[in-house]
């Protein structure tokens, strides 16, 4: 009966790391360069039961059979699909049309990387993002803001490189990227790629997840208070 209940505690941790993931997901709908995440999960391994329930004495060794306790978490990853370009004519605003990603030097000095290109220009009339992130050209040195066509680094990574969200449509990693000449356009932003449709269903099944195993957690509860109250009055 324990059992049980950890077994729904669990769940109950996959089901909310789902649904975080999914808000957040519908949440950036309408983020300029947002990359939809998703996560992947796998079923535990089974587990090899047995009791003592056997013989004439109900003292001898029963294989009960194999069990399975749930499933976890294994991680995640972007979606790397690209979003729909809009045309806004402003100088500072530019999409990358196909593979890869701008570069940016956050204020701690580490670089980060990002499909948002909705830049503007900060007091030194350099290109940066909205969170004041200098952007990087192609020579790894700071751009010149509302200027024609400047040469912005874009790189690429292999699909197995993780990318770290570190908020604001920012993210990092300790692999190396490899510099390409993407195809940036001047004058259009890039939006999320979320499928809107495929992530409310989601919560509607992550939804009824909660539900059914908050009905199997009220049942194991009851039964279990049952059998203390029961045993206790013997």
């Amino acid at each position: 009966m324990i059992r049980a209940i950890d077994t729904l505690k669990s769940n109950f941790e996959v089901l909310q790391k789902r649904q975080e993931a999914t808000a957040g997901n519908v949440a950036n709908v309408n983020t300029n360069g947002y990359r939809e995440k998703k996560l992947f999960q796998s079923t535990l391994e089974n587990v090899a039961l047995h009791n003592y329930m056997g013989g004439v004495k109900n003292n001898q060794w029963v294989d009960v059979g194999d069990f399975t306790f749930g499933n976890q978490i294994d991680g995640s990853y972007l979606n790397t699909s690209s979003g729909a370009l809009r045309q806004t004519d402003l100088p500072n605003d530019f999409a990358i049309n196909g593979a890869g990603y701008f570069t940016v030097r956050m204020n701690n000095g580490q670089i980060g990387y990002t499909r948002n290109g909705n830049f503007t220009a900060n007091e030194q009339g350099q290109l940066v993002t909205q969170e004041g992130y200098t952007v990087l050209g192609a020579n790894g040195q700071a751009v010149a803001a509302n200027t024609q066509n400047p040469q912005l680094m874009v790189v690429t990574f292999n699909d197995n490189v993780e990318l770290e969200n570190q908020g604001n449509t920012i993210y990092t990693t300790n692999a190396a990227g490899t510099q390409i000449r993407g195809n940036v356009i001047q004058g259009m932003l890039e939006g999320s790629n979320t499928d809107v449709a495929e992530n409310m269903v989601d919560l509607i099944k992550t939804s009824r997840e909660f539900e059914a195993s908050q009905k199997a957690l009220s049942t194991m509860n009851s039964t279990l208070e049952k059998a203390v109250n029961g045993l206790g009055s013997i």
